[in-house]
């Protein structure tokens, strides 16, 4: 496959236009867990037509694209680079090894065929010393030295659903590019076997490069511990926190046992801490400026100075191309943009017009309106799908902000339950509005800081210094590996978020 276009960029660009709009970077790399179907999905030679290494290089760029890119820190960078090159001399393996950290903050990480591997900023703020970090690149190393890439198992994910319902059964071009993935973005999920083949190599790599081998267990513990904070914070159970590391790497109650319990037949190795937090310590923690903020209920991007407000009970993600949000029974919404060249194009003044014509243009489409949203004018309209979970009502709402640019909601609700949704879908919609310079100027990114914690120093004090919101200390005792009651030791190195 080639690379993914712009989400609804009208033909007449060209590839310069492409990349450096920010509209291609509209939402940070969140949508962590979809990766692409040659990427995650059985990727034998013969499918692809070439080598392990040939399908890596095919599919890296597209993986960079869906994940925001790599993070623009180089200092960070080399540093995984040269463990994961530490690791991967442990190996049989003769072949070149890349190793790319991801700018996105979903806890998450991942191998394609080739010697790819990938591991996110939001999985590494997790870690607590340098064997943790190596832990996670040794158990993706695992991965590829098994060629578990070609023995995947694939299920369809909300935004594959999207795609399929919306663009491959209404027969719309334009609206298969909704989701960017034009129904082939696949939920990857390793076997069980695989992940304890994967752990079971990885845990031997960090003893041949002379790590601890126990990184392996208690790192798996603080991400499952990073779980339940996740599903908290969204307002679910513990351990429903949804996109993460978790949902391509099956958790089992045993696994952070078995990885222990291979630790304790091999010798204790070291876990560098200083060198961990050095490079840490400033790197965006949450969403970058570049792609725009979830914070709580609000998505805002305060370079191209909009923000909208999801209902109650939505939960927002930021994608690589759009932002998705999930709501309770089903309901679900996609946001994204379009640009015209100059507003030349047909219907880019119009937003009526640019849905019935180019959007959904071959749509069954009904009850078309024109509205105005905070002074700018919009246009929706009803349609159907089916998608292998049944049928879906789609809800059509596209809004010029200026002459060359139309932002676009797709609203999903379950077929028939429509009435049931569409209060939450217009309140989302009317929500939209452009931010002002002081509010654009509000929004700054969050960063972890590394401190050293001093005599009279509590957990209290450091989380103080942190944002305001729910479960803060849940989060500092967890990036910290603190369990709940343990004080803070004086000399200890700390992160803490700050912004």
């Amino acid at each position: 496959m080639g690379p993914f276009p712009l989400p609804g960029r009208e033909r007449g660009h060209n590839q310069h236009q492409r990349s450096s709009s920010p509209l291609r970077r509209i939402a940070a790399a969140g949508l962590a867990v979809l990766l692409l179907t040659s990427a995650c999905a059985p990727a034998s030679a013969q499918i692809f037509g070439g080598s392990e290494e040939s399908i890596g290089a095919q599919e890296h760029p597209k993986i960079l694209a869906q994940y925001g890119g790599a993070y623009p820190d180089q200092r960070l960078q080399a540093y995984i680079t040269g463990i994961g090159n530490r690791l991967a001399a442990q190996t049989d393996r003769s072949g070149p090894w890349t190793f790319t950290v991801l700018d996105s903050d979903v806890v998450n990480a991942f191998a394609l065929p080739g010697g790819y591997v990938y591991i996110t900023r939001g999985l590494l703020a997790l870690a607590k010393d340098e064997a943790e970090a190596a832990s996670v690149l040794g158990h993706e190393i695992g991965h590829v030295i098994a060629h578990h890439g070609q023995e995947r198992q694939t299920n369809q994910t909300i935004a594959g659903l999207l795609a399929a319902g919306i663009g491959l059964v209404l027969g719309s071009p334009e609206l298969a590019q909704i989701a960017n993935i034009g129904g082939t973005a696949l939920l990857a999920r390793y076997s069980r076997g695989q992940e304890s083949e994967a752990d079971r190599l990885g845990i031997e790599y960090l003893h041949r490069a002379g790590y601890d081998p126990f990184a392996m267990a208690t790192f798996l513990e603080t991400m499952r511990r990073d779980t339940q904070y996740s599903g908290l914070r969204s307002g679910k159970g513990a351990g429903e926190g949804g996109f993460d590391f978790f949902a391509t790497h099956p958790q089992t109650a045993s696994r952070v046992d078995e990885a222990a319990a291979i630790a304790r037949e091999l010798p204790r190795g070291a876990r560098p801490v200083d060198p961990y937090m050095t490079a840490m310590d400033g790197v965006i923690y949450g969403d970058s400026p570049e792609n725009g903020f979830v914070r709580g209920r609000t998505f805002a991007h305060p370079q191209l100075g909009i923000a909208f407000d999801v209902p109650q009970g939505y939960s927002l993600l930021n994608g690589a191309q759009q932002v998705i949000a999930k709501g309770p029974n089903g309901g679900a919404l996609v946001f994204d943009g379009a640009v015209f060249d100059g507003g030349k194009a047909p219907g880019a003044r119009d937003p009526a017009a640019y849905l019935t014509g180019t959007w959904a243009q071959g749509a069954p489409l009904r009850d078309l309106q024109s509205f105005t949203v905070n002074g700018m004018p919009a246009a929706t309209a009803l349609t159907q799908g089916k998608t292998d979970a049944g049928a879906v009502d789609v809800r059509l709402v596209a809004i010029r902000a200026d002459s060359g640019t139309l932002y676009r909601f797709t609203f999903l609700a379950p077929g028939g339950a429509l009435s049931r949704f569409d209060a939450d879908f217009r309140q989302t919609a009317v929500s939209f509005r452009r931010l002002t310079q002081q509010e654009a100027a509000s929004y700054q990114p969050r960063r972890i800081r590394v401190q050293t914690a001093r005599p009279g120093d509590s957990v209290e004090s450091f989380v103080r210094q942190m944002p305001r919101e729910p479960y803060a200390e849940e989060l500092f005792r967890i990036i910290n590996d603190l369990p709940p009651g343990t004080p803070i030791q004086p000399g200890r190195p700390v992160k803490i978020i700050t912004g």
